[in-house]
């Protein structure tokens, strides 16, 4: 980009700023205001000899003041607590990134609505779509049935499902392959059991938690056959009393590995874990809990935030395309993968790093399907 300044004296460069300053605040003044026009059709033209006067010249001035062209204008739908950590908070710091690396772009976002119901999520997507963006990006895979409800109803706006399983004509999935960290967290729970019963806590039964849950049982009988596998979905991401109980139920059951998967909610189960007086050890899921808190022996990482931001370039440059699932799986180790705490023997790593090379040679097709019976507290 051409720049003049720099070939200016002082006097001269302090003029040219305090003008080309001005000229900034014209053209990024709400062209809709009356005095918009006026204060453009009479100081433009004062401001532009100006410039001139001081050193520089009109193409200077396209160069470095191109009035902004049109915006993308974004929203992103984060049910449930966006400041709370885990996965609703990493698809918060999806919509973060958009805002701080995205250009050109007006992003906002809704928050603060219920997990758990499709009535509230798909009114939540209604308030959004009011504001007519281009795009409504809601994060978790339980918007799939409001997000194909409502997208039909605002066949000009694009929707897509962050985690979900869901296309249409003017709706698409960007999805974390979270199965693959769960299969290798259910893997290692096969492994380090003393117990032989492991558990699994969730919140709401989207499909893909319910993908997760299979993938997490089906690594753990692939390495421990005998071990039992106690599974609740308490219906409530967000409450920790609720699973505090559910964790408990399953501690009191036998279970010395959880593999939880909530929000809020996490903190009941993990003090259920911390004060029992046996040895309980939590699996954690969406960030690496084993930098969080001492309890977590791993963490099935699948971090949604880039695929909020993702979705939101992809539109901006041109590559979203309508009734598609795009998928981010371990190849980027960065996004997903098992995070496993150092005091694991170097032995089980290692293990656990040979299944997780035969998942990316497709030596292992990881099954999602559960079939057994949900435990009954």
């Amino acid at each position: 980009m051409k720049r003049i300044s720099n070939s200016l004296d002082k006097t001269e460069r302090e003029c040219y700023h305090i003008v080309k300053k001005n000229i900034n605040i014209l053209f990024n003044y709400k062209k809709q205001d009356v005095i918009y026009i006026k204060l453009f059709k009479f100081a433009i033209p004062l401001l532009l000899f100006l410039l001139v006067s001081c050193g520089g010249s009109s193409s200077d001035l396209e160069a470095e003041n191109e009035p902004p062209g049109n915006e993308s204008v974004i929203r992103v739908l984060v049910p449930g607590n966006e400041r709370s950590k885990g996965f609703m908070a990493s698809g918060f710091r999806g919509f973060s990134r958009i805002k701080s690396e995205i250009s050109n772009v007006d992003v906002g976002y809704l928050s603060d609505i219920s997990e758990t119901s499709e009535e509230a999520l798909s009114e939540a997507l209604r308030k959004l779509a009011e504001d007519k963006p281009d795009l409504i990006i809601a994060v978790g895979g339980q918007n799939d049935k409001a997000a194909e409800t409502v997208s039909k109803e605002f066949s000009d706006i694009q929707f897509v499902v962050v985690q979900g399983s869901v296309k249409g004509e003017n709706l698409s999935s960007y999805t974390v392959k979270q199965e693959q960290s769960a299969y290798l967290a259910g893997a290692l729970a096969g492994l380090l059991t003393e117990s032989n019963v492991v558990g699994h806590l969730s919140g709401t039964t989207q499909q893909s938690g319910l993908d997760a849950r299979g993938a997490f049982y089906h690594g753990l009988i692939s390495t421990n056959p005998e071990a039992d596998f106690l599974t609740i979905f308490t219906g409530d991401m967000d409450n920790p009393d609720i699973n505090k109980e559910a964790a408990k139920a399953q501690i009191d059951a036998g279970a010395d590995y959880i593999f939880t998967m909530l929000n809020d909610g996490r903190a009941g189960a993990d003090d259920a874990m911390r004060m029992n007086e046996k040895k309980v050890y939590a699996i954690g899921n969406a960030i690496d809990w084993t930098q969080e808190k001492e309890i977590y022996i791993a963490s099935a990482v699948a971090d949604p935030s880039v695929a909020v931001f993702t979705a939101a370039k992809d539109y901006v440059d041109g590559n979203l395309e309508s009734n598609n699932i795009k998928e981010f799986d371990l190849n980027d180790d960065m996004v997903v993968d098992l995070a496993i705490e150092n005091t694991v023997s170097e032995n089980v790593k290692e293990e656990i790093e040979e299944i997780k090379k035969q998942i990316l040679n497709k030596n292992i097709e990881i099954d999602t399907s559960y079939t057994g019976e949900d435990f009954k507290k």
